[in-house]
């Protein structure tokens, strides 16, 4: 037992030992990915890796380089292997865009505290701004022969749709300021609904949205000539944006702004009297955490072609909060996990596995494993939320070396 403690403790201080380890992990997994068709375990293993990757020593640079030749070459290569690619993309796709929404909402509550239940909203005003304009809406709307415009237009609709979520994220901001708590929620979850009605009525008396039919046909994003129109094609577009808002978020999680929403968040009062400005802090919380989820909105209304106000209800809301708690408030790797293991299990998992007991064991209709889907799944939840109470990856305060501290000049400001 001794000697199976040192060797543990060995091989986590053995960084070359670790890297080969995985190494041999990525090849097993992205080859039987390859090889065999739709083999959900196999995939789930590939993707694993990326966890396994998070818990190794290896420095910073090395983690960073191998998990893009993970996502950018390896995962495409092993999927690309039998019919089943696009199956395997779709889940990738989807899992990225909510891992994007729940980075934004952890700003909203794990980095400042504020309860949001009307999230989704967000996504929603993404996803309208770039159909509306993309659709033929456009052509009835505006009575022009300009519109509806080209799928080159989605580019910079992913910044514009960012944009007009991050203003409706401060004019949600400005009045919801003055409650907190309870409160807070109710008013988010009010808003979210809000906004999900107005798109379901902007059909009349002048028809913007189209009202519940939602808008259909809308363009494709093209560069060059080349239009995105297949699951592995929208990937690579979600992989920038995504690595786009990982740097970002880990960039504000350690500025001046993310220190100042952290100490709001522990304690608003001690947070005034030190001189942070409650009313811009808690804005900017807001503004940026919808404008990441604004972009994945355009992302998802040109990926599919079409939007409906259907696709932006409360339960999506309560997911990616769900996504964020059960990740690790707070913490950036804990909402990647948590993000990931909640969509996989939606799109994946739980689909596989009640389809391979509904076709294998003789059960009731009325017991049917696709009719307890849910119920699995929340019984999940609960398992997870009762042994990780803290969350898969607990947040951890960055360290600082006193020593190093000390050698920096104290400045007069």
């Amino acid at each position: 037992m001794i000697r199976m403690d040192k060797w543990i403790d060995t091989f986590q201080k053995n960084r070359t030992s670790q890297f080969i380890v995985l190494g041999l992990f990525i090849l097993v997994s992205s080859a039987s990915v390859y090889f065999l068709e739709r083999s959900v375990t196999a995939f789930l293993l590939l993707l694993g890796s990326l966890l396994l990757l998070h818990y190794t020593h290896l420095t910073n640079r090395t983690k960073w380089i191998v998990g893009l030749l993970l996502l950018v070459v390896i995962i495409p290569l092993a999927t690309s292997g039998g019919t089943s690619q696009q199956d395997y993309m779709e889940v990738a796709v989807q899992t990225g865009i909510y891992v994007a929404m729940a980075l934004g909402l952890n700003i909203v509550v794990g980095f400042a505290g504020l309860l949001d239940l009307g999230f989704v909203a967000f996504f929603a005003i993404g996803a309208y701004t770039y159909g509306i304009f993309a659709s033929p809406q456009a052509t009835q709307l505006f009575h022009s022969d300009f519109f509806p415009l080209a799928g080159t237009w989605f580019w910079p609709f992913i910044l514009i749709g960012g944009f007009m979520a991050a203003i409706f994220g401060i004019l949600l901001g400005i009045p919801v300021l003055r409650v907190k708590g309870d409160y807070l929620a109710i008013v988010t979850l009010g808003f979210g609904e809000i906004i999900r009605i107005v798109f379901n009525n902007m059909d009349k008396p002048v028809n913007i949205t189209n009202g519940a039919q939602g808008l259909s046909q809308i363009q494709q994003p093209e560069i060059f000539g080349f239009t995105f129109s297949l699951a592995s094609q929208f990937y690579y577009i979600v992989i920038v944006i995504l690595l786009v808002i990982i740097i970002g978020v880990q960039r504000l999680e350690h500025s001046k702004l993310g220190r100042s929403w952290k100490a709001i968040r522990e304690d608003e009062i001690a947070a005034q009297s030190m001189g942070i400005p409650l009313v811009k802090t808690k804005l900017w919380a807001f503004a940026l955490g919808a404008s990441f989820s604004g972009m994945m909105g355009v992302v998802f209304s040109a990926k599919n072609m079409f939007v409906d106000p259907s696709s932006f209800t409360l339960i999506e809301s309560i997911t990616i909060l769900v996504m964020v708690i059960l990740g690790g408030m707070g913490s950036i790797p804990g909402v990647i996990l948590g993000a990931a293991v909640i969509s996989v299990l939606n799109l994946q998992i739980l689909t596989e596995v009640t389809n391979f007991l509904t076709q294998n064991i003789s059960i009731p209709d009325t017991l049917s494993p696709t009719k307890m889907q849910r119920l699995i799944f929340g019984v999940i939840l609960v398992l997870i939320a009762v042994y990780r109470p803290k969350g898969l990856i607990t947040a951890k305060a960055k360290q600082y070396d006193p020593a190093k501290l000390a050698e920096q000049p104290i400045s007069d400001k």
